[in-house]
C-alpha cells in the first residue's frame, strides 16, 4: 500500500497499536512542501522609522552587505522583532506616497553591531535601550566612539602585540535591514518607481507594518520499507529511551512481525510462546543480515543517540512480549495514536510539519506477568484486552476506582470516553462523578465529540454521562452541575475529597486549577493534570509526597508582550491595541472596577475607608473618582437610573471617549508641534480622528446599543434586545453632540506616567464621599467578563469600542471572534491535540490503578498487582514504588511542529521550601506536608497557640491567618497589640487628642480632628465632625476590647469570628455549614527570628471539637 501511494503522490499515515507498544509512521513521498512549518502565529511589527544608509559602516553589521554599500533599516515599536535572518515580510500600511509599496514582498535580515568585550555592554539595561530609540546613523556612531576608545586603551598595552583585538557582536533586535538585491527586493523597487534605487524609503514620516510571511519548507521522505531497514536510532516518545537506543527492538519487531505473517499466513497469536519464539527468531536473523550495512537498524550499542557499530544482544524479552502481545489494544493508545495521526493527516494541507518519520513508545510497566490465571483465560469481556496486557487483578480494581473527573469541556469528553471503554468505576465500590457548569454550545460540537446538535443548551455533564452510560451501561457515574471552588465546599466536602481515589483534572483556568490541587495536597490524593493551548498540549501527573504540584509551579503566559499603557492610552497603531484598551480600561472601569468599588463603598462606607487606605495611592485615586462618577450619573439622572439614563450614559461616554478626547489629543499635538517646531504624528503615531453623531453611522448605533443595555444590567434596569425599539427610545431623547472647546492639556509623554501619589483633589473626594447618604443610592451589580454568553453584550460591547477606536486611529477593524478570542485569552482546543493528551493521561491512570491499594489516605502506595502471591508479589509492588517517580510520565508535545517535539519526561520531585530555620528544627518542607495540631480534648487559646509556636520554632510570631488567604484578616496579629495603647480624649474646651496611631487605621478622621481644632465652640458644624470623632472612638474601643476576647478565647471561635461574613443571609448560611462539617481550620503564619529573618511554615491543621 505505501509503495502504491508513493506511485501516486498519496501520503501515507500508518498507526499501530499492539499491547504496550504504540507505533506511528508518516511518508509524505520523496517531495512535500511544508508552508507553515510550525503553525505559530505570524508576527505583525509596526514600523517606527525607516532610514537609508547610504554607506554600510565596518561596525553595522548585516549579512550578505558589503561596508560602503546602501542598505535600508526598518526600525520596528516592538522591542524584540522575534524574525530571522532570510524571513519574508510583506509591507501593509505604507503612507506618505508609499502606498503602492503595500503588498510587496520583502527579505529581511538582522541587524547587528560590533562592540568590544571588554565594554561589557549590557543588552538588557536601560541605558542600552533607550540608545536604540535614537535614529540609526546615531547608534552607529556612539559604538564607534567606544570602539575607538577601548582599541587605543588595547594597543597601549605592549602584552598584546600579535593579539587579536576581542570583539563581540551585539544583536539590534528593534532592527531589520532590507534585502534589495534579490527577486523579491527588485520586485519591490520596480514597484517605487523612480530610478530603482534605495531612496524611495528616505521619504518615510510615518506608518507602515511588516507582516512576516512563513517560508516554503521541502522535505524528502522515505518509503516504509526503507525506513524499516535504514532506521539505525528510531524515535521513542521517552527521550532517554531514544538515545539508550531502545527503539531498535520495536523496530526489529515491527518487521520480525510483517516477515512472521509472510512466513505463516497469520499475526502473532495472543500469549502464543511458539508465536513468539518464531518472531524472536525472524528478529534476530533480521538483525544479524544487516551486520555491516551503513545505517541500518540492528542490535548495536547507541551513545547519546548515536549508532557506536558495536554489536550487542537483542532484548529477546521485550520482542517476545511484542509478539505475545500483538494482538492486544489498549483504550489510552488508541486515543494516543488517534490524535497524533489525524494531526498528521492534516499535513497534508502543506501546514505543519510532519513527524520524521517514526515514532515508536513503549510502556513497560503496564504489562502483567505472564501468569495464565491472571492474564486468561478469556471469556469474551469487553474488557478483554485489557485483561490480556495487565491482568484480572487489574480490571478488578480499576472496576472499583472513585475518580472525581473536574470539567467536560474538550478533554473531559474525552476521560469520560476512555473511563467508560475502560470499566472505571463499574465495581461495588466503583464510581465517576462528573461536574461542570457550562452549557452545550453550537461552537463546542467541532471538538467535543460526546455532544450533538440536540444537546445544544442541555449540561455537559449530564449528556456526557448520559453517553457513556449508554456505551457502558456498568458504569456507575453521578453527573454534577456544580463549580469547585471555595464557594461550593458544602457539597465537596471532606468526607467527599477523603472518599476519591484519584482527581483528573479537564479545566479551563488556572484558579480552578490551583483549587483543586491545594485539595489534593491537603487530602494526599493523586491528581492528574493536563491541558492544551492550539496543537501543544501537556500532562504532568501529581503524586502525594514524591512529585511537585500544581501550585508549586509559577503560571506565566510567555507568549504575550506587555503593551506600554501611553500605546494602549493615545498611541494604539494595532488592532491588539483597541482590544486591550476596550477590555482594560472601558470594560474594566466603567463594568467592573467601578460598580465594585462603588457597591463596596454603598453597603459599608466606614469598612470601605479602612480598605481605601491598604491600596496604593493611584489606586485610592481610581477608586474614589469611579465612586464620584457613579454618584454623580444618578445625579443627573434626577436620583434613579433608569433605561433612557442608560441610554444619555452611553452617548455620554461615547463624546468623551471618542470624540472629547480626540479632539483634545490632537490639539495638544498641535500646540506641541507649534512650540518645538518639530512634527508629532511620526513613526507609529498615527494622528487620530473623532467620530460625529451628526451624520450617525452603524457603528455609533451598535456603541449606543450595546453600550446602554449593559450599563442597564449594571443598575438592573430591563434592557431592550429589539434594534427598532431601541432606536425609537434613542431618538425620543433628542441626542445632541457636544460643542468641543479646548480643554485641560493632554499628557503626550511616552512613558507609563500614571499619578502614583495622593493629591489634594483626591482629600476633597474623600471629604465629599464621607458626607454622602448611602441609604438613597441605587445599588448596582458589578459585571464580571463572560465570554461564552452572547446575549450578555460584553462580547458585543468589546467589539464595538475595539472598532470605534480603531476608527479613530484608521486601524483596520477586528471581527467579532478576533476580539472574542483575544479579550477572552482563548486557544481554541483542536481535537486531534485533545484526544493525545487523553491518551497519554490514560497511561497515567493506568499506571496509579496498578499501584493503588484501596484508597489513598495519607500517602500514595504504588503496587503492581499480578499472579504471584504472598511476598514476591508485595516485593514487585515495593520494589516499582522505590524506584521513584520516574516510572510515571509527563509531557510537552505540539503535534504541528514535527519530531523534535514530542517530548515526555519524569515528573520533578516536590520542590523544597525553605523555612529559614536552623537545625534541629525542620530547615524545608514541600507543599506536600502540614503540621498537624490535635486539640479535641481541650482547644488552645489564641495566645496558646502563639506560644507554642513561638517556643516550638523559636520564633516571633506576626500573625496567625486562614491558610491562603491573600486579605489582611488574621485571628492575631502582633499590631493589634499597639492599638491597647492608642486613645481619643476630649478635653473641655471641645478639642480632641488622638494618638498618632489612629490615624493610620482611620485616616479620614484625620479632617474631623482639624475641623474640631479650628471652628469656634458656636459652629453648628462641630457637631457633625464631632459624631466623625465619636464614631472611630467607638470602633477604637471595640477594637480594643475584640482584640483581648479574642486573644484569650479558643483558636476556632477567633476562627469563626473572624472570617464568618459580616452581612446576614446566604454567605453566612455557607460559612455556618462548612465551617460546622469540619473538626479543624487551617491556619498560616507569618513570623521572623530574633535576628529578623522571615520563617515559612508549612500550613497547620488546627483540630478541635466544636
Amino acid at each position: 500500500i505505501n509503495e502504491a501511494a508513493r506511485r501516486n503522490d498519496v501520503k501515507f499515515v500508518l498507526a499501530a497499536t499492539n499491547g504496550v507498544t504504540a507505533s506511528i509512521f508518516s511518508d509524505f513521498g520523496p517531495r512535500h512542501e511544508i508552508t507553515d512549518a510550525t503553525g505559530e502565529p505570524t508576527q505583525t511589527l509596526a514600523v517606527s522609522n525607516l532610514e537609508v544608509i547610504g554607506s554600510k559602516p565596518a561596525l553595522l553589521r548585516v549579512a550578505g552587505a558589503e561596508d560602503g554599500s546602501p542598505v535600508v533599516i526598518a526600525t520596528t515599536a516592538q522591542a524584540e522583532h522575534g524574525l530571522e535572518d532570510g524571513d519574508v515580510v510583506v509591507l501593509d500600511d505604507m503612507r506618505g506616497g508609499m502606498e503602492r509599496l503595500n503588498g510587496m514582498r520583502v527579505t529581511v535580515r538582522r541587524v547587528a553591531i560590533t562592540s568590544p568585550t571588554a565594554a561589557k555592554v549590557d543588552t538588557r539595561g536601560v541605558a542600552f535601550r533607550t540608545a536604540l530609540g535614537m535614529p540609526t546613523p546615531s547608534v552607529v556612531a556612539n559604538f564607534e566612539r567606544q570602539y575607538e576608545f577601548y582599541r587605543a586603551r588595547f594597543d597601549e598595552d605592549p602584552s598584546n602585540e600579535g593579539r587579536r583585538f576581542p570583539v563581540r557582536t551585539i544583536t539590534i533586535f528593534n532592527r531589520l535591514a532590507f534585502v534589495l538585491n534579490d527577486e523579491n527586493g527588485r520586485a519591490l523597487l520596480d514597484a517605487a518607481g523612480g530610478d530603482g534605487s534605495a531612496d524611495v524609503f528616505s521619504g518615510y514620516v510615518s506608518g507602515g507594518l511588516l507582516n512576516q510571511q512563513r517560508p516554503v519548507v521541502v522535505k524528502e521522505y522515505r518509503s516504509l520499507a526503507e525506513t524499516l531497514e535504514r532506521t539505525a536510532v528510531p524515535q521513542m516518545l521517552r527521550g532517554e529511551d531514544w538515545e539508550d537506543g531502545r527503539g531498535v527492538e520495536v523496530h526489529l519487531s515491527i518487521a520480525a512481525a510483517l516477515e512472521f505473517r509472510e512466513r505463516k499466513g497469520h499475526w502473532p497469536r495472543l500469549h502464543d510462546d511458539a508465536d513468539a519464539s518464531d518472531v524472536v527468531e525472524i528478529a534476530g536473523e533480521i538483525s544479524s543480515g544487516r551486520e555491516g550495512v551503513e545505517g541500518s537498524c540492528r542490535a548495536q550499542t547507541v551513545q547519546y543517540g548515536f549508532p557506536t557499530g558495536d554489536a550487542r544482544d537483542l532484548d529477546e524479552g521485550r520482542i517476545a512480549r511484542y509478539s505475545r502481545l500483538f494482538a492486544t489494544e489498549l483504550t489510552g493508545f488508541c486515543a494516543y495514536l488517534g490524535g497524533a495521526a489525524a494531526q498528521e493527516v492534516l499535513k497534508a494541507t502543506a501546514r505543519f510539519t510532519p513527524i520524521d518519520q517514526w515514532i515508536h513508545h513503549e510502556e513497560a510497566c503496564l504489562a502483567a506477568d505472564a501468569c495464565p490465571s491472571n492474564v486468561g483465560p478469556l471469556f469474551g469481556s469487553r474488557y478483554d484486552h485489557q485483561i490480556a496486557v495487565m491482568g484480572k487483578d487489574f480490571q478488578s480494581r480499576c472496576a472499583d476506582q472513585r475518580v472525581f473527573l473536574v470539567g467536560c469541556g474538550a478533554l473531559g469528553c474525552e476521560y469520560l470516553k476512555g473511563v467508560a471503554l475502560m470499566g472505571v468505576g463499574t465495581g461495588k465500590r466503583g464510581r465517576v462523578v462528573v461536574t461542570d457548569m457550562d452549557r452545550i454550545e453550537v461552537s463546542n460540537l467541532s471538538r467535543q465529540f460526546l455532544f450533538r446538535q440536540d444537546d445544544v443548551g442541555h449540561p455537559k455533564s449530564v449528556r456526557g454521562a448520559l453517553v457513556v452510560k449508554r456505551w457502558n451501561p456498568d458504569v456507575n457515574i453521578e453527573a454534577l452541575e456544580r463549580k469547585v471552588g471555595d464557594d461550593t465546599e458544602d457539597h465537596f466536602d471532606d468526607k467527599f475529597w477523603t472518599g476519591q481515589d484519584l482527581i483528573w483534572n479537564a479545566l479551563d483556568n488556572v484558579l480552578a486549577r490551583k483549587y483543586t490541587d491545594a485539595k489534593c495536597l491537603f487530602h494526599s490524593k493523586p491528581l492528574l493534570e493536563s491541558g492544551t493551548l492550539g496543537t501543544k498540549c501537556n500532562h504532568e501527573v501529581v503524586l502525594p509526597f514524591r512529585t511537585s504540584s500544581y501550585n508549586d509551579g509559577k503560571e506565566s503566559d510567555d507568549q504575550e508582550n506587555q503593551i506600554a499603557m501611553c500605546t494602549l492610552r493615545s498611541f494604539p497603531y494595532l488592532a491588539k491595541h483597541c482590544i486591550e484598551f476596550a477590555k482594560q480600561a472601558y470594560f474594566a472601569d466603567y463594568f467592573e472596577f467601578g460598580p465594585e468599588v462603588y457597591e463596596s463603598f454603598r453597603q459599608d462606607p466606614m469598612a470601605f475607608f479602612e480598605q481605601l487606605d491598604t491600596m496604593e495611592p493611584a489606586e485610592q485615586s481610581r477608586s474614589l473618582k469611579m465612586i464620584k462618577s457613579f454618584i454623580d450619573l444618578q445625579e443627573e439622572a434626577g436620583g434613579t437610573i433608569d433605561f433612557d439614563g442608560c441610554v444619555r450614559i452611553a452617548f455620554n461616554r461615547m463624546m468623551q471617549d471618542f470624540r472629547t478626547s480626540i479632539l483634545d489629543l490632537c490639539h495638544s499635538a498641535d500646540e506641541m508641534e507649534k512650540s518645538s517646531g518639530n512634527p508629532f504624528w511620526t513613526g507609529t503615531k498615527r494622528k487620530p480622528r473623532p467620530v460625529d453623531w451628526t451624520e450617525p453611522t452603524p457603528l455609533l448605533w451598535e456603541y449606543l446599543y450595546a453600550t446602554a443595555n449593559l450599563y442597564a444590567c449594571v443598575w438592573k434596569v430591563e434592557v431592550i434586545r429589539d434594534l427598532e425599539q431601541f432606536q425609537s427610545a434613542v431618538e425620543r431623547l433628542n441626542l445632541e453632540q457636544p460643542v468641543w472647546s479646548p480643554g485641560a492639556k493632554v499628557d503626550l509623554s511616552e512613558g507609563d506616567n500614571d499619578d502614583d501619589g495622593a493629591s489634594e483633589d483626591d482629600e476633597k473626594l474623600k471629604g465629599e464621599l464621607y458626607k454622602v447618604d448611602t441609604s438613597k443610592l441605587q445599588p448596582a451589580q458589578p459585571q464580571e467578563f463572560e465570554k461564552d454568553e452572547d446575549d450578555n453584550f460584553h462580547v458585543d460591547f468589546l467589539t464595538v469600542s475595539t472598532n470605534m477606536r480603531a476608527y479613530n486611529y484608521d486601524i483596520k477593524a477586528s471581527a467579532r471572534h478576533s476580539v472574542k478570542v483575544t479579550a477572552g485569552r482563548i486557544i481554541p482546543a483542536l481535537a486531534t491535540t485533545t484526544a493525545m493528551v487523553c491518551g497519554r493521561k490514560l497511561f497515567s491512570f493506568m499506571r496509579v490503578s496498578l499501584a493503588h491499594c484501596s484508597n489513598f489516605s495519607s500517602a500514595l502506595t504504588t503496587r503492581i498487582m499480578n499472579s504471584v502471591v504472598g511476598i514476591e508479589f508485595c516485593k514487585l509492588v515495593l520494589g516499582l514504588q522505590s524506584q521513584g517517580s520516574d516510572k510515571f510520565l509527563n509531557s510537552n508535545i505540539n503535534l504541528a511542529a514535527g519530531s523534535g517535539n514530542f517530548t515526555t519526561f519524569a515528573p520533578d520531585p516536590p520542590v523544597a521550601i525553605k523555612t529559614g530555620l536552623d537545625s534541629p528544627h525542620p530547615t524545608s518542607f514541600s507543599s506536600w506536608d502540614k503540621i498537624e495540631l490535635s486539640c479535641k480534648s481541650k482547644e488552645l487559646s489564641v495566645d496558646q497557640l502563639v506560644q507554642y509556636l513561638e517556643r516550638s520554632f523559636g520564633v516571633s510570631v506576626d500573625r496567625i491567618f486562614l491558610h491562603g488567604d491573600q486579605d489582611d484578616k488574621a485571628i492575631y496579629n502582633a499590631v493589634d497589640r499597639q492599638k491597647l495603647e492608642w486613645s481619643i480624649d476630649f478635653s473641655e474646651d471641645g478639642k480632641v487628642a488622638v494618638s498618632d496611631g489612629v490615624f493610620t487605621l482611620w485616616p479620614q478622621v484625620r479632617m474631623a480632628v482639624q475641623m474640631l481644632g479650628r471652628l469656634p465652640p458656636t459652629s453648628g458644624q462641630r457637631a457633625i465632625f464631632k459624631s466623625q470623632v465619636e464614631k472611630v472612638k467607638k470602633a477604637l474601643d471595640q477594637t480594643k476590647e475584640s482584640f483581648m476576647n479574642r486573644l484569650s478565647g479558643p483558636v476556632s471561635l477567633a476562627f469563626r469570628e473572624v472570617y464568618r461574613p459580616a452581612e446576614e443571609g446566604d454567605k453566612q448560611t455557607y460559612f455556618d455549614t462548612v465551617f460546622n462539617g469540619k473538626d479543624y481550620v487551617t491556619l498560616g503564619v507569618d513570623c521572623h527570628t530574633d535576628r529578623e529573618d522571615e520563617i515559612i511554615l508549612p500550613c497547620i491543621k488546627y483540630t478541635f471539637t466544636h
